[in-house]
């Protein structure tokens, strides 16, 4: 009998906790309604879907605040994708979400970073963060390239997209 009331117990503490994140999330959710639904994929580049580099799409969080996750517009849910950088802008192909895409017009800067929301790297450099405006928010969404040795080209060909949408 005590064995039963103690994984009862243990239960009941989970399922509190899970209907806390979920609660949390919600109340997230609700706190940032306000953010304008994403630009849509163009249609020359959703049509060919231009792949890119592979990785993990790690979150979007407002720019200067690595924790404060965005969780409308499916912004905070991390899943597996590749990164295709295109004169348009970046377009973010995500398994199991909505893909994300950024006008090359509201990018403003790139960077890489030890870590953001959800996802710690051991290497200072483990993160490609891009930062960019929408709806008169400034953001930034980490992507964690597959293979390190694609993450300066990557960093690279952002910056070089962002240096001639500023000319």
């Amino acid at each position: 009998m005590k064995a039963f009331l103690g994984i009862l117990g243990t239960l009941l503490i989970l399922a509190a906790g899970y209907f806390g994140m979920y609660r949390g999330w919600r109340n997230r959710q609700s706190r940032q309604a306000d953010l304008a639904p994403l630009p849509a994929v163009p249609p020359e580049a959703g049509a060919a879907k231009v792949r890119g580099i592979e990785g993990v799409y790690v979150a979007t969080t407002s720019a200067g605040d690595w924790m404060d996750r965005i969780a409308v517009h499916e912004l905070g849910v991390r899943s597996i994708a590749d990164l295709a950088v295109s004169e348009a802008g970046l377009i973010f192909h995500r398994l199991g979400a909505t893909d994300v895409f950024i006008p090359a017009d509201h990018l403003t800067g790139v960077r890489t970073d030890r870590g953001i929301a959800g996802k710690v790297t051991a290497e200072k450099s483990g993160l490609v963060v891009v930062t960019w405006t929408h709806d008169g928010r400034e953001l930034d969404t980490g992507f964690r390239p597959r293979r390190k040795a694609d993450t300066a080209a990557l960093t690279e060909s952002i910056a070089t997209l962002i240096g001639a949408e500023q000319r």
